[in-house]
């Protein structure tokens, strides 16, 4: 193998990156515009609407709708750090991010959906103590205890996004510089590096497919616990813990899958890589908002109130 040395101006001479974008027929992109901004709206007024119903209708002091505002804004921020850029760059021809702004979007989705990951856990958790051990809930689940697994998801996913930014800025990038995606990630970015990437690439892997299988194997036990457990509910407890679990288990299945098949491989890449990674950043947070909702009586009663006190607010206005 013949081993190449590059001087310091070479190794610094890529200043940005190019992507490929989603497609490169203009008609496609044309459509997917639109289908996107309406998308990414979705997300925004979703999300949102669902912050201010937990914030406004007295569901704040409960633990589930506690994580479930969190989970919201995470979500908002998760699929701003892509959806935006890549809304843009549909209609341009050249679609160009800096080295630092490429880093920049790496640091931000790693670190959005790794927090993503630990709420969804912890909601989980959350949900083990309401219906096993429904009569220390509240003891369990106390503010004090909920504010501190909310720190320590917000500190999980900045420790996981750093050391794979920290794996990234190390290497030397001298050409070429365009990206085969939409978005800066780690894999696609790393076949660009100018030197052997395999341990980089399975420390890599090692992260944060540790993290996106392990949390997908709790989840999964925990809610199997759950479902076990409800055999000695009552038909009505039964019936709302389904409906609670079910939406939650939703969730965890659209975002994990695409996860798990994106992060637990070796460092490769693949032209299906694109399709999988919009599950995960705009989809999800899409669905987030209406799966929570649909599937919850608690929240769409307090939307009641909440647009019955508008609807009252502009009568008595008036």
């Amino acid at each position: 193998m013949v081993s190449r040395t590059y001087s310091m101006e070479e190794v610094n001479n890529v200043t940005e990156f190019i992507f490929w974008g989603l497609s490169q027929n203009p008609e496609v992109e044309e459509v997917c515009f639109v289908v996107f901004s309406f998308f990414y709206m979705v997300i925004l007024l979703g999300n949102l609407l669902i912050m201010l119903t937990v914030c406004s209708g007295n569901l704040f002091k409960s633990p589930m709708y506690f994580f479930l505002n969190f989970l919201s804004f995470v979500d908002i921020c998760y699929s701003s750090v892509t959806a935006p850029k890549m809304i843009v760059d549909l209609l341009v021809k050249k679609k160009t991010i800096s080295y630092v702004g490429c880093m920049l979007q790496l640091f931000g989705v790693h670190f959005f959906g790794c927090t993503e990951i630990f709420i969804l856990t912890v909601m989980a958790y959350d949900r083990y103590v309401a219906i096993c051990k429904p009569l220390h809930y509240m003891t369990i689940m106390d503010r004090e205890r909920c504010n501190k697994m909310l720190l320590g998801t917000w500190i999980g996913g900045f420790l996981h996004s750093i050391i794979q930014v920290a794996l990234v800025v190390q290497l030397p990038f001298c050409g070429p510089n365009e990206i085969d995606h939409y978005f800066c990630d780690v894999h696609p970015v790393l076949k660009l590096a100018c030197t052997d990437t395999y341990i980089v690439g399975v420390v890599v892997t090692a992260n944060s497919g540790t993290i996106a299988l392990g949390s997908f194997v709790i989840l999964l036990i925990s809610y199997t616990v759950i479902l076990m457990s409800l055999r000695k509910q009552s038909s009505e407890g039964r019936r709302k813990a389904l409906s609670t679990c079910g939406s939650h288990i939703a969730v965890v299945i659209i975002f994990f899958g695409p996860c798990t098949f994106m992060y637990m491989r070796p460092d490769t890449t693949f032209s299906e890589d694109k399709m999988v990674a919009i599950f995960y950043t705009i989809i999800t947070p899409m669905l987030n908002p209406l799966i929570y909702t649909l599937r919850n009586a608690e929240v769409k009663n307090a939307m009641r109130k909440l647009w019955a006190r508008k609807v009252s607010w502009e009568t008595t206005g008036k």
